[in-house]
């Protein structure tokens, strides 16, 4: 099927009023940097609704397949254009329900007449393009309400469009129109997720990864930057600070009990994390925490760890359960390189007896004693820095 255009619905961004013109912008912009690889790409914005279109088939179907993983994009549908005569529009309503399994499923024909002054009215459009289609492809039934194929038809002074598909989107906000964040990500399940959901609300996000040779490989640093690549087919760029951890993390196993290590390393990275955010101009860190997960996350933990820092902490995941998780990893397609059994620095350390309940005042006192300040700024320093997709250019880059 030879499509003309895409039309795409804009949902949450409807809601936005004044703003409205700003977020639309701001998905336009994700769009040519996340399709800067379809050359013939045209964009053309309107207050309600977008449409793309590409004089190149297989760009096309690049779009129709891609556009699903967009933030700020509610449904869109792939339209077909025709003469404006009853003839052309029975001939391609035909072609375009042809295409589709349409045997033994209910059928309606909605019109809409931009055009005025076309000769026929509404109803008449309707009866004579649905006796058609029923007459020449045979196995179908009318059905007025939720049929399970609706020819949309919308006639117009110069040309006829015709659409029947509507795909779902990703929802939510374009990636950008909400500031900032960056995002701890250790490659396990969770932090992925977290990053997801953090897109979805229109917030750009950069990642952290604290890499401690030789107790982690290159092989766990390969799996983040995997899953930095696959997140950042959901409409920006990712940039990924590969923070150098061994030292720190050493440092923490030999000053502090070995009970509260964990709370410790959390803390230090939290430290590590607000001096990124800062030089980044990110306005928050985001985290996978879960509540009550591991003994690193229970209220009394996250409460130590937070005393380290005055900046937002987010925390999407903060009441999911496990398996909820899993189903949103999976459905992104983040969980089969998550699971891969390559341990990051804090599966390596993890002590035989964790305390769940860490108390802030006994945190600031074993730390006391080490001078971690030097060691977070040599860490900080001494970051690689690395931005995903690979495919991309810079041209777009700061556009997000």
């Amino acid at each position: 099927m030879k499509w003309h255009e895409i039309l795409i619905r804009y949902g949450e961004i409807t809601t936005k009023g004044r703003n409205r013109k700003l977020f639309i912008n701001r998905l336009k912009e994700n769009l040519r940097y996340t399709f800067a690889d379809i050359p013939n790409l045209r964009i053309r914005s309107e207050r309600d609704r977008m449409y793309l279109s590409s004089n190149v088939d297989t760009e096309m179907e690049e779009l129709i397949e891609r556009l699903p993983h967009i933030f700020g994009i509610h449904s869109f549908s792939p339209v077909a254009q025709c003469e404006p005569t009853i003839e052309a529009m029975k001939e391609l309503a035909v072609e375009i329900v042809k295409g589709m399994d349409y045997k033994g499923k209910t059928f309606k024909v909605n019109a809409k007449r931009s055009f005025k002054k076309f000769p026929m009215d509404t109803y008449e459009l309707q009866q004579a393009i649905g006796s058609h289609v029923l007459g020449t492809l045979p196995g179908m039934t009318v059905q007025m309400k939720k049929p399970d194929i609706e020819l949309r038809v919308e006639v117009r002074e110069k040309a006829v469009y015709m659409m029947v598909d509507v795909i779902h989107g990703a929802g939510g906000l374009p990636i950008g129109s909400n500031g900032k964040a960056l995002l701890l990500l250790s490659g396990g399940i969770d932090s992925p997720v977290a990053a997801y959901y953090m897109m979805k609300r229109g917030v750009r996000v950069e990642a952290i990864h604290f890499f401690s040779p030789p107790f982690t490989s290159d092989q766990s640093l390969g799996k983040v930057k995997e899953l930095c690549e696959k997140i950042s087919r959901f409409g920006g760029n990712i940039r990924l600070h590969v923070i150098p951890f061994t030292e720190i993390q050493q440092t923490i196993q030999s000053s502090v009990p070995e009970n509260v290590t964990m709370t410790s390393t959390r803390r230090m990275m939290m430290k590590v994390a607000d001096i990124v955010r800062k030089e980044i101009d990110a306005k928050a860190i985001v985290t996978g925490e879960n509540l009550g997960q591991v003994a690193s996350q229970t209220l009394e933990s996250l409460a130590a760890i937070n005393d380290v820092t005055t900046t937002p902490i987010l925390r999407p995941l903060i009441t999911f359960d496990k398996l909820e998780i899993i189903e949103v990893a999976q459905k992104i397609g983040t969980y089969e390189t998550s699971i891969r059994p390559f341990e990051d620095c804090c599966t390596v350390f993890t002590p035989a007896n964790p305390k769940t309940k860490p108390r802030v005042e006994k945190m600031n006192y074993y730390e006391s004693f080490t001078n971690f300040d030097e060691m977070i700024e040599k860490a900080v320093k001494n970051r690689e820095i690395h931005t995903f997709p690979k495919k991309k250019t810079d041209e777009f880059l700061d556009l997000l």
